[in-house]
């Protein structure tokens, strides 16, 4: 059987550290820090919190407006490929969002709201949507969507995107009541994340709608891995990557005859619960990988991002490739929410050479 895929036909991005896909991506690239002291936050440690926040976004926006100042911009980027086509080419284009999870600070309406933004900002252009509230793998639950709407030809082509952003008040006094911000007093912990906030999106396309319209790719998405984990962060459990074990090992099917995976960009934080979940992951599909331990992970740039993890992670991986910065055309990107959900999926680069 010939493994699923689909062709990525436009992206977007807005981060603390590029207002656009490939100004995300070069800073990212040159390692730029998008990390600030917060202007009236102080941590436990009675230190102003760091955190990585959207500059040309006032502090004092509340969550629902800064999740629609990062989404929009994202997804307007995203979707040029198609507008550019006019409205001689039909296609049924859905939309599947990634959003934070329950929690302190979580604004109530959330999702309503940022659909409402969605539509008004544009108009008739998706016909179906979908959210996944779950976090950091929510965009691999998005792409898993977006792939089974494509094959079953009930949609031609998916905008993938995912926004969050932690850096509502109660949200920020919530890390820190977790013993999860990091801090630089004497007495806060180390081992914790950077609160950050942002929004990435992916649009993907059946490879009939390509051929259709002669639309140019710029990557392709084999079917992503699922996983849950049932050991989790904040219990007394050790989690020894029994979930993401099983997202890596779906993925990796997708991999060709002595093909390996040669970029790994993931969702690492800081935090020793995903450094570990990772290290058992790779020790049980290490033949998989060029170098596992070699791997990229955006949060020490633009924070923890949460459910915008994973379509900026798509969008560093496909334009390492264009670029010609990615050690070789396959890369994998994994996430980890904290309720247990677990995604990983390849993504193989387009040489513009080869066209």
């Amino acid at each position: 059987m010939t493994p699923a895929v689909l062709q990525v036909a436009g992206f977007g991005a807005c981060t603390p550290i590029g207002r656009n896909a490939w100004a995300s991506a070069a800073a990212a690239r040159a390692g730029i820090c998008g990390f600030a002291e917060h202007p009236f936050m102080i941590d436990s440690a009675g230190e102003s919190m760091r955190v990585a926040r959207a500059p040309w976004i006032g502090a004092d926006v509340d969550v629902p407006r800064r999740c629609a100042m990062l989404l929009l911009p994202a997804i307007e980027e995203a979707v040029r490929p198609l507008v550019a086509l006019g409205d001689a080419v039909h296609c049924r284009l859905g939309l599947a969002l990634a959003l934070p999870p329950p929690r302190a600070g979580h604004p109530f309406g959330l999702r309503d709201a940022l659909l409402a933004d969605i539509t008004q900002a544009n108009r008739a252009l998706f016909g179906a949507s979908r959210v996944f509230e779950v976090g950091h793998a929510g965009g691999h639950l998005a792409l898993d969507a977006a792939m089974r709407g494509c094959a079953g030809a009930s949609i031609d082509a998916c905008v993938v995107c995912g926004v969050d952003s932690y850096l509502a008040p109660e949200t920020l006094e919530w890390i820190d009541a977790s013993e999860q911000l990091h801090g630089g007093g004497v007495l806060n912990n180390p081992w914790g994340f950077i609160p950050g906030e942002a929004a990435g999106a992916v649009l993907v396309v059946s490879q009939e709608f390509m051929e259709r319209t002669g639309m140019a790719s710029l990557a392709t998405l084999a079917e992503p891995g699922l996983g849950l984990e049932t050991r989790l962060i904040k219990s007394p459990d050790v989690c020894i990557g029994d979930g993401l074990t099983q997202a890596f090992r779906h993925a990796l099917q997708s991999l060709g005859p002595g093909d390996m995976v040669h970029n790994v960009i993931c969702d690492m934080n800081g935090e020793t619960y995903r450094a570990d979940e990772y290290g058992f992951t790779v020790l049980r599909t290490k033949e998989h990988f060029r170098n596992a331990t070699d791997f990229v992970a955006p949060a020490d740039c633009w924070g923890d991002v949460g459910a915008a993890g994973m379509p900026l992670h798509v969008v560093l991986a496909a334009i390492s490739h264009l670029k010609h910065y990615g050690r070789g055309p396959v890369s994998m990107v994994w996430a980890s929410s904290e309720s247990g959900e677990r995604g990983a999926v390849l993504v193989r680069g387009i040489d513009p050479r080869d066209g």
